[in-house]
């Protein structure tokens, strides 16, 4: 009998010592120093470029250059000249369309081809399939620096300088690459029972696809989608080198060029114009920040 109270009673003393070790975890002190101290620490960096960025915006041109009169984190008597001057007096909104319109296009057209790739790499299993997929991702490592050169004599010799459409033509070959790594770690995911039923009922690869593990793989599109905009909106040597003419130009090349006048660096403007481009990122990142979360889970997982 004693021997069957020991261990009934083993339990609960474990039980115990690991609801005190967590309650200690879980104290006000422990949770300063591991949570909240980090977190703040994290929302200050992230943050603080958007806040500078706002403060610039509406900064007065005497404040933006005698620093020492004037506190350089914060503002007296703002002003919005500088962003009215952005919206009314540049082509700002012509810019902020060309932006879009390539980012959009290029982004299509690379989840597109990433599809299509990244399902045979992962279901069709040809010979050499996984040596094919890490090929493509290291596609992904080569320096647009590199490329630009070739591709500015293709884009030439179709004679798309100067055009919107030669982005949308050149920046697959920077989103194909991981988009295609990224969904095939979310291809993989998706239970390989479900096509060979499928398979069974009479329906073909296309239909497989198109009706089964597409719907499936809404959360892993979403994130290669916004990888890939996002990359696509902040491109800077691709856009510089191919559009020359103002209407032409996106937001990263179009406020630096226009806003730069040799060592004279308008500021103010200059804030103005990076703030207002980067709000449909953010609003972007706001809507579907879950499912671009999840979907990275699953590829880093597989």
């Amino acid at each position: 009998m004693t021997d069957t109270t020991l261990h009934t009673k083993a339990p609960t003393t474990a039980g115990t010592d690991e609801s005190e070790g967590m309650s200690y975890l879980e104290s006000l002190p422990r949770r300063l120093i591991t949570l909240y101290l980090p977190l703040f620490i994290i929302l200050v960096v992230l943050l603080f470029p958007f806040y500078w960025m706002g403060l610039t915006s509406i900064k007065p041109d005497e404040q933006l250059i005698d620093m020492e009169k004037y506190n350089p984190f914060w503002v007296v008597h703002p002003t919005f000249k500088h962003i009215s001057k952005l919206l009314f007096e540049t082509q700002y909104p012509r810019w902020l369309w060309n932006t879009m319109y390539v980012a959009v296009g290029a982004t299509t057209l690379s989840i597109f081809a990433s599809v299509l790739a990244a399902y045979a790499i992962v279901r069709l299993r040809f010979k050499g399939a996984d040596t094919v997929g890490v090929l493509i991702f290291f596609a992904y490592l080569v320096p647009p620096s590199i490329l630009f050169i070739p591709l500015a004599s293709v884009i030439q010799a179709y004679g798309l300088f100067d055009s919107p459409l030669s982005l949308i033509l050149v920046y697959p070959t920077l989103l194909i690459p991981f988009s295609t790594w990224l969904l095939m770690g979310y291809f993989k995911t998706i239970p390989f029972e479900l096509e060979e039923c499928a398979l069974i009922d009479g329906a073909s690869r296309w239909q497989i696809l198109v009706k089964i593990v597409v719907p499936l793989a809404i959360p892993g599109l979403i994130s290669a989608f916004i990888f890939s905009f996002t990359l696509c909106w902040n491109e800077f040597i691709y856009a510089l080198t191919f559009l020359q003419s103002t209407p032409n130009k996106t937001v990263p090349v179009a406020i630096v060029n226009e806003f730069v006048d040799g060592d004279i660096y308008k500021w103010g403007s200059l804030m103005a114009g990076a703030l207002v481009g980067s709000l449909p990122l953010v609003i972007l990142y706001a809507f579907f920040v879950e499912h671009y979360v999840s979907a990275m889970t699953g590829a880093v997982k597989e």
